[in-house]
């Protein structure tokens, strides 16, 4: 039986995941801005996932017979100056975001709510390929960046990303 820690948690991932949504949806406004469409769609892409990761959190809860309280979703508040900025900003947050679900796991483990704890386990895998991605992408722009046929590949490149939504059946 889930506690109501656990529970609150959970339900505090479900805005923290739409919030993930909207800061991607600022990221791919800004780099169309700039002309980068390959990145716009990488971010655009990204945001879609974050909605579905909010509703994955939504499900669960309401799979498991619980209250969903909606809370407001902040505006994204940060100015870039550059690519790089956004990118490094992009890794910040999944970091934080692999720390939420962290701290989730670890209320769950602690009074062995084994369910939460498996469903977890998507999104504890889910968040080290995010932080790779991440991580990639920072590592090809101080490649590539600063030269602006490389930066046009670059920005073909991510142009191909396409959706996909989860695998992960509750």
């Amino acid at each position: 039986m889930m506690n109501s820690k656990v529970h609150e948690l959970l339900n505090q991932q479900i805005n923290k995941e739409f919030y993930s949504a909207y800061l991607y949806l600022d990221f791919s406004n800004w780099f169309k801005s700039k002309g980068l469409d390959g990145f716009a769609n990488w971010y655009l892409i990204q945001a879609q996932e974050e909605r579905d990761h909010a509703m994955l959190f939504y499900q669960y809860l309401q799979n498991e017979s619980k209250t969903i309280t909606l809370e407001e979703i902040s505006k994204p508040d940060k100015v870039f100056e550059t690519g790089m900025d956004v990118l490094k900003a992009g890794l910040e947050h999944e970091e934080y975001v692999t720390s939420l679900i962290n701290d989730i796991y670890s209320a769950a483990e602690e009074i062995k709510d084994y369910r939460t704890m498996q469903f977890l386990d998507w999104f504890i895998k889910e968040q080290g390929e995010e932080e790779a991605n991440a991580n990639g992408l920072i590592s090809k722009m101080e490649l590539f960046g600063s030269d602006p046929r490389s930066l046009y590949l670059l920005d073909k490149e991510l142009a191909a990303r396409v959706y996909s939504a989860p695998s992960l059946v509750l």
